[in-house]
């Protein structure tokens, strides 16, 4: 069974970089055709799609968010993470991390981690 967990501060500062770790359990994230994703819902909107980084390592991003965000992994611990830069009270959401395999929808979810952006 899969199990992926979020880790990371629940609170960070306007300006300041966000930064989440993904660990995955039951899987490897170098595995052929997976896709390793982060995914957001802010209150009361719905969920946003921000990147992911397959098991080739190269990472793509939602256009929206590309300037400010990175992923990257850790292939000696299985994990990847996620920074967003320069924050706002607008990124304050539930962060999620998912897999997805090549040319399917999101499999198995993380339970989510709350980050609030306040000063």
């Amino acid at each position: 069974q899969v199990q992926l967990i979020e880790s990371g501060p629940g609170l960070v500062k306007p300006s300041q970089t966000l930064s989440l770790t993904c660990t995955v359990s039951g899987g490897s994230i170098i595995a052929n055709f997976y896709y390793w994703n982060w995914i957001r819902q802010s209150p009361g909107k719905g969920l946003e799609w921000m990147g992911a980084i397959p098991y080739s390592g190269s990472a793509y991003y939602n256009p929206s968010l590309k300037s400010r965000t990175s992923i990257s992994r850790d292939t000696s611990k299985n994990q990847f993470t996620l920074q967003l830069n320069s924050v706002t009270p607008e990124d304050t959401a539930v962060y999620y991390c998912a897999r997805r395999m090549e040319d399917y929808g999101m499999d198995y979810w993380g339970k989510g981690t709350l980050v609030t952006v306040s000063s």
